[in-house]
């Protein structure tokens, strides 16, 4: 957008995060049970409707929406098309997206993760410097590939 160029609307509000799974039930058991997510609602998508909505020709999804205090995360198992494949994004490829959650015990949430498959990237840290000072953090894998930030507040 050129600086002469008026914007005419505004961002409301930030809805969801969408994430792209291979199994939905997997998926679903860990943010439901492990991570504590509220399930909302399960919903089917097929037809011309889910194929213009998401620019992908033969498109029928299975999906289920769960919520958290200030975010809601929706788990979408694509049925079809048949050639759908599977990333290895690491979080330094083009491409690659996180979702960050604030937690309260960063170490009893890796305990709880440990046993559901998922799997840390990388070591918790303490942040030294910048906004987010004092913060432990940590990088964590789900058997998809998909990255999530844990943070922890200092105390």
């Amino acid at each position: 957008m050129s600086t002469s160029t008026k914007k005419t609307f505004r961002v409301l509000a930030a809805d969801h995060t969408g994430i792209t799974v291979g199994n939905l039930e997997r998926s679903l058991a860990f943010w439901r049970d492990v991570l504590g997510f509220e399930f909302s609602h399960r919903a089917h998508q097929t037809g011309e409707l889910a194929s213009e909505i998401t620019g992908v020709p033969g498109a029928e999804i299975s999906l289920a929406v769960l919520r958290a205090p200030g975010h809601k995360i929706e788990l979408l198992e694509y049925l079809a098309p048949p050639e759908r494949r599977r990333g290895d994004l690491k979080p330094c490829d083009v491409g690659s997206v996180h979702v960050a959650l604030t937690v309260d015990d960063l170490d009893a949430v890796l305990s709880s993760i440990a046993a559901s498959g998922w799997a840390m990237a990388g070591e918790p840290q303490t942040l030294k410097t910048g906004p987010n000072a004092g913060k432990r953090v940590v990088y964590v894998r789900d058997p998809d590939g998909t990255t999530i930030e844990f943070m922890q507040p200092p105390a």
